[in-house]
């Protein structure tokens, strides 16, 4: 009867031992759900090493800016700035919960883990409050400016003399210093090392050793904004890319665009600035061009790299709609200059010039287009100056 006694109690021992021990391995789990990840945000190399997650989570911020610094010495030789930038927004990073379930034991257990945010930085307009600037259409673009075509005449204007960067509508004139070139388009160029962007750290589809024609790389330049299509063909100019700048600053010039400055062919830098009234005669000269007419308003494009072929698809979502007649168009985007768009449009049988910069929201660019057309469509004959400097020399 002891030997029974003994033998239940055993049994009830070996119980509850086991579920002490699931309890701990779910605390265990729990706490390991619940680390902190802030503070390898702002890097990506830091990020990578998933294993190391805990502990460089209880380093400070500086600590871990430091050996991403190393990380991308020995990974991709990011430059300095680029470092220097991870470092600077470390500190700011906020942290918002999300609730995560896991298995321990066939049971389901829910535990909340902090995620890593690293808000947006604020784009030139809004640093200089161009935000802040009414209009009646309620637009979220800080600079909107509309013209007729044919006669010159503002219809719609918001801000349209201040400097600010345009980033990949940079590709409209680099295409046409392209076609004034007059070089092959079936020329082969490949992508080297040269094209990768080391500025803002962007990755391209476009691998380093892509084959592609002339005319291919500026389809997709201008179609899908392929940053290293553009940069290739600038290093393929004639004199090499400082060559190819100084063109492209000069046909500038020549179309009167006095507040516009080019750093390099594809806006992937806050110092290519423009104003809205420059883009118009950039759009107007560009639309001269029956290639870039035909490649900016394409829907999607294959090509094929030497290595595989890659499909790719227009970055404006309005060029799929039946309901716009659009006969060239450009998209752009980088922090600094927000989200950003200039239409050739034709609207009641009106050719229009639209351009619209420092747009916030990923689609509120295309929505202001839509606003600014429903504006017209309803008899939007009356010009609106609603810029803050619309008397003014510029900013």
């Amino acid at each position: 009867m002891k030997t029974d006694m003994f033998s239940s109690l055993k049994v009830i021992h070996g119980a509850a031992r086991t579920t002490a021990l699931s309890v701990a391995a779910s605390m265990v789990i729990a706490a390991a759900f619940a680390t902190p990840v802030s503070a390898f945000a702002a890097t990506p190399a830091a990020s990578a090493k998933t294993s190391k997650h805990a502990k460089a989570a209880k380093k400070p911020a500086a600590v871990t800016a430091k050996v991403a610094s190393k990380s991308a010495k020995a990974g991709k030789a990011a430059p300095a700035k680029a470092v220097a930038a991870a470092q600077d927004d470390a500190p700011r990073a906020s942290v918002k919960r999300k609730r995560v379930t896991y298995t321990s034991n066939g049971r389901h257990h829910s535990v909340v883990r902090r995620v890593a945010y690293e808000p947006r930085q604020p784009s030139v307009g809004q640093a200089f409050g161009l935000h802040e600037t009414p209009d009646a259409l309620m637009l979220r673009s800080s600079v909107a400016y509309v013209i007729d075509q044919n006669t010159g005449e503002s219809l719609f204007d918001k801000n349209s003399r201040a400097v600010v960067p345009i980033a990949s509508i940079t590709k409209l004139m680099a295409s046409m210093v392209v076609l004034d070139s007059r070089l092959p388009m079936t020329d082969q160029i490949e992508v080297t090392d040269e094209d990768r962007d080391y500025e803002k750290n962007t990755g391209s589809r476009l691998s380093v050793g892509s084959v592609l024609s002339r005319e291919d790389m500026l389809h997709i330049a201008l179609m899908a904004s392929e940053n290293r299509a553009a940069a290739a063909l600038s290093r393929y100019f004639p004199g090499g890319r400082p060559a190819f700048l100084t063109t492209m600053n000069a046909k500038a010039r020549q179309l009167g665009m006095t507040n516009t400055h080019f750093e390099n062919p594809t806006g992937l830098t806050s110092q290519n600035v423009s104003s809205a009234r420059d883009l118009v005669k950039m759009v107007n000269a560009a639309y001269q061009y029956p290639l870039i007419r035909k490649f900016s308003t394409d829907h999607s494009y294959e090509v094929y790299t030497g290595k595989r072929s890659l499909a790719y698809n227009s970055t404006n979502a309005l060029v799929h709609n039946p309901t716009w007649d659009i006969g060239l168009q450009k998209t752009g985007f980088i922090n600094e200059a927000g989200e950003c768009l200039v239409m050739q449009a034709t609207i009641h049988g009106r050719p229009m010039i639209m351009v619209l910069l420092d747009s916030s929201g990923k689609y509120s660019r295309f929505a202001d287009a839509t606003r600014l057309r429903t504006w017209l469509d309803n008899g939007g004959g009356q010009p609106r100056i609603t810029s803050a400097d619309a008397g003014g020399s510029g900013t």
